[in-house]
């Protein structure tokens, strides 16, 4: 009881009395990335709250209550794939109108982006193999390998709440992955999540259930972005009067409300829902006789050999996934052929201004892994483009690839063979290539680069 009415005070104090009337709403007024249109970050793999169906379309109930809300005021959403850990900070920075993946609403997080009127409550589940000893979340204890998503509640409980140190996970599936395969004893997780998750026969199971203390679920927005929370916290009123939002809440996430907890804001009216204690009685019998736990086999099936998942992937493979590697393949090259040769003649030009900070600078960046590279080039270019960092992401990977390509020793390469190239056997080549051919005319760059193909051919 006096949980429950802690948990109240505290949503209280952060949500709003009223939402102001749809039609007192200003569209242009919302500061979005592109005008008229909800740029969303998400995640894939969380259902029922947020997923991908069978059209490899965004969906799950927190997306479908934000496409809902998104209609009320007359937008258009567009989904945007992303990782948890990073979807506040990328929402915080303006790549993400909104952020949409169960965000329960802690102080901490205030600090970062602001928050709309709570859609719905947060709840825990703990998940452990099938026999585990650990029964409940008292059973926790320091010594065991407890699975967390990075930058979730969940591990905020565990290392505020109950002291404990858990292992932090990127995704729900690799976290779900190796729960199955017993690498960490138990998991922590939303509890919509993890009864999306846990299918009949899987080894292991949801021993029990309990409900964030801290505050509601919402969808992050920058906090400075005033104009669009309160444009979300009307459409969401908006869908509470109109049912929308009890016929998606009893479709995907059907459980029982805390008491004394309502979405919107307070004066929102209260949804009217079934009675799911009575749903969940009556099917109680038909679920008790589920299929008998999957064997190792039947799991490794179940992961790499669905044909069905294979059929759906492999026309976007084609009409997607392929022309866009071609597109990055080609323009990736050619960016990183023109920075090269602009780095490999100022490495060898007669003036120490040209020489010297080209020969510095590809040695430096030669030397660092390259994910590091990716990582600064990506993130610094992202800063100087963000239009297209954040809106459009070809024109991004095209560039971080190019100046990978271009960093990665091309630079020395191309300088070398350029000046090899008076050398006798290069010069033969050069000589043949550029001016021997009988009717053609190689131009001297391509010449130069047969010239740089043989050398290092003959290296390697």
């Amino acid at each position: 009881m006096h949980a429950a009415r802690r948990a109240e005070r505290q949503r209280a104090a952060h949500q709003l009395v009223f939402a102001r009337p749809l039609g007192c709403i200003d569209a242009a007024a919302l500061r979005l990335g592109t005008p008229g249109v909800l740029t969303v970050g998400t995640l894939s793999d969380a259902p029922p709250s947020i997923c991908i169906n069978s059209q490899g379309q965004f969906t799950g109930f927190d997306n479908e209550l934000l496409r809902a809300i998104a209609a009320k005021l007359g937008l258009q959403v567009n989904f945007v794939g992303t990782e948890f850990s990073g979807l506040l900070a990328q929402t915080a920075s303006g790549r993400f109108d909104v952020g949409s993946s169960s965000i329960t609403t802690t102080d901490a997080r205030r600090k970062t982006v602001g928050f709309t009127n709570g859609y719905d409550f947060g709840y825990f589940s703990l998940v452990v193999p099938t026999g585990s000893p650990i029964s409940g979340f008292d059973k926790l204890a320091k010594g065991q390998r407890i699975g967390v998503v990075q930058g979730t509640v969940q591990e905020a409980y565990l290392v505020d709440t109950l002291g404990l140190d858990p292992v932090k996970f990127p995704d729900y599936n690799t976290v779900y992955a190796s729960l199955k395969s017993r690498q960490i004893d138990a998991w922590v997780a939303p509890s919509q999540q993890a009864q999306g998750t846990v299918q009949p026969g899987d080894p292991v199971q949801i021993v029990e259930n309990t409900f964030s203390l801290d505050n509601f679920v919402a969808y992050a927005v920058a906090k400075e972005n005033r104009p669009l929370i309160d444009a979300l916290n009307a459409g969401l009123d908006a869908v509470i009067a109109d049912g929308t939002w009890s016929k998606l809440y009893s479709d995907w996430v059907p459980r029982a409300l805390p008491p004394g907890w309502k979405p919107g804001s307070k004066a929102a009216p209260q949804p009217q829902l079934p009675d799911f204690a009575a749903i969940a009685a009556s099917r109680a019998p038909a679920d008790a006789n589920t299929s008998a736990p999957k064997s190792t086999l039947s799991q490794l099936k179940d992961s790499f050999l669905d044909w069905d998942l294979y059929k759906q992937a492999i026309p976007d493979l084609l009409v997607t996934g392929l022309p866009n590697t071609l597109i990055l393949t080609v323009s990736a090259s050619v960016i990183g052929l023109i920075l090269g040769m602009g780095l490999a003649i100022a490495g060898i030009s007669r003036s120490r201004w040209l020489r010297w900070p080209a020969r510095v600078y590809t040695d430096i960046f030669r030397g660092l892994p390259e994910v590091v590279i990716i990582l600064l080039i990506g993130l610094g270019v992202g800063a100087l483009i963000g239009f297209l960092v954040t809106r459009v992401w070809l024109p991004s990977f095209i560039d971080t690839l190019g100046m990978w390509v271009a960093l990665r020793g091309l630079g020395n390469l191309l300088s070398g063979g350029i000046a090899s190239a008076s050398r006798k056997t290069n010069l033969d080549y050069y000589r043949f290539f550029g001016s021997s051919v009988p009717g053609t005319r190689i131009p001297t760059i391509f010449a130069l680069m047969l010239v740089v193909s043989f050398n290092f051919n003959s290296a390697t």
